[in-house]
């Protein structure tokens, strides 16, 4: 078991230039784009263009970097620090940033060299219109479990006719491509599934509603249509050998180990927020060096919050740099995503009551909201806590040595 893992000096050095640019720049227009659902094309694309020169990954949104590019751009660990830095500004801007998003990883871990090519080749020209990629799995009926999902594939000739709903899609309407998972036959569960890169534009192939959400305002989120939508099968991700074996749909649902512990780094950021406010807030407000079990009971709960991020913060940097080494990590990357919801959750909720009415009703203290209502989805999105805790307990007792 490899318990030391350490923090290169640059992927420190990167971590502070995000720090200030998201706390000069990104903060201030937070709220500014939480009301008006969006970012401005022009910022996403003056961002992206820095990314691009500091070389974060999760800055440019390509998840999942090849191994040769890990030394630049500081791989998984280097894509949590920036996810949690710029979460701490905007959790919103991290979603609605250019780029292939969630569908990178399914592309990168399952796609042949020829969909590589195509289907991250068109993220390569910043200077022409912004282009984003998506991730379609989640159904009205099936979200967390995965195999319930009922969008349907059938061969015809040259091309597969898929038929169904999409629900929650981060960019779905935008996307230049989405991947979406369909199955041959719900009967077969797993082994029925296939994963399909879906072209905008492709017949049969429609945006539905855009979701009006309690937070993440800022970012996009669609319901897509397939309605006998015919996608040629070169668009079969990892072509059809993949799937003769339960190789090609575990690949592409590997997906999960690298996002995760993105999704639980982005939850420490807020959580991260409201901690700091909450702690600023007292020391403006309260003496707590008087020994009186008021200000004992709020230092204590502070205290806590810490503790729990941190601890968080640490299981999740670990997840990162497990998946840099090649090492099997589903169980860290759930309990990654596991704790950071909750410490994150639960900070969130003690910084409104440790600041009191102050924090909801003043002015000055609407971003205090704002990380409440942005907070809760990040316990359910990429695999809800329950779905988190099943994974982690199967993990378990199937392997004694699992600690």
């Amino acid at each position: 078991m490899t318990i030391e893992f350490s923090v290169s000096k640059r992927q420190l050095e990167m971590r502070e230039a995000i720090r200030g640019l998201t706390k000069n720049v990104i903060r201030p227009q937070s709220l500014a784009w939480d009301r008006a659902h969006g970012v401005p094309e022009d910022f996403l694309r003056n961002f992206a263009q820095l990314a691009t020169s500091m070389g974060s990954s999760a800055m440019r949104s390509g998840l999942g970097e090849e191994k040769g590019q890990q030394e630049k751009t500081g791989g998984n660990v280097g894509t949590i620090m920036a996810s949690e830095e710029i979460a701490w500004g905007d959790a919103g801007l991290l979603l609605c940033l250019p780029g292939p998003g969630l569908g990178g990883p399914p592309v990168r871990g399952s796609g042949t060299d020829e969909q590589k090519e195509r289907f991250f080749g068109i993220f390569k020209d910043m200077s022409g219109p912004l282009r984003w990629g998506a991730y379609g799995l989640t159904e009205p009926g099936a979200g967390s479990d995965v195999a319930g999902i009922r969008t349907s594939c059938r061969k015809d000739g040259d091309y597969w006719a898929l038929s169904g709903r999409k629900c929650y899609i981060t960019n779905g309407a935008r996307a230049s491509w989405t991947v979406i998972f369909a199955t041959i036959d719900p009967a077969l569960g797993r082994a029925g599934h296939r994963a399909f890169v879906v072209e905008k534009g492709t017949p049969g192939f429609s945006v539905g509603r855009i979701e009006e959400k309690m937070g993440l305002r800022a970012s996009e989120t669609a319901e897509l249509v397939l309605e006998d939508c015919r996608v040629p099968a070169a668009n079969l991700l990892g072509g059809e050998e993949k799937y003769q074996t339960k190789e090609g749909f575990m690949t592409a649902m590997k997906t999960f180990d690298n996002t995760r512990p993105i999704v639980a780094a982005m939850a420490l950021g807020i959580g991260r927020a409201a901690f700091e406010y909450a702690t600023d807030f007292v020391r403006s407000n309260y003496a707590l060096q008087r020994h009186t079990p008021r200000y004992a009971a709020i230092a204590e709960r502070l205290a806590r919050i810490g503790r729990n991020l941190h601890a968080a913060r640490m299981m999740t940097w670990r997840a990162a740099f497990m998946a840099d080494q090649g090492m099997p990590n589903a169980k860290e990357a759930s309990m990654s995503k596991a704790m950071g919801g909750q410490a994150a959750i639960r900070a969130c909720i003690e910084a409104i009551e440790v600041c009191g009415a102050e924090g909801t009703i003043a002015k000055d203290h609407q971003l205090l909201e704002k990380w409440f209502r942005d907070i809760k989805v990040y316990d359910i999105f990429e695999g809800t806590g329950q779905i988190q805790r099943i994974v982690i307990s199967k993990r378990i007792m199937t392997d004694l040595r699992a600690f």
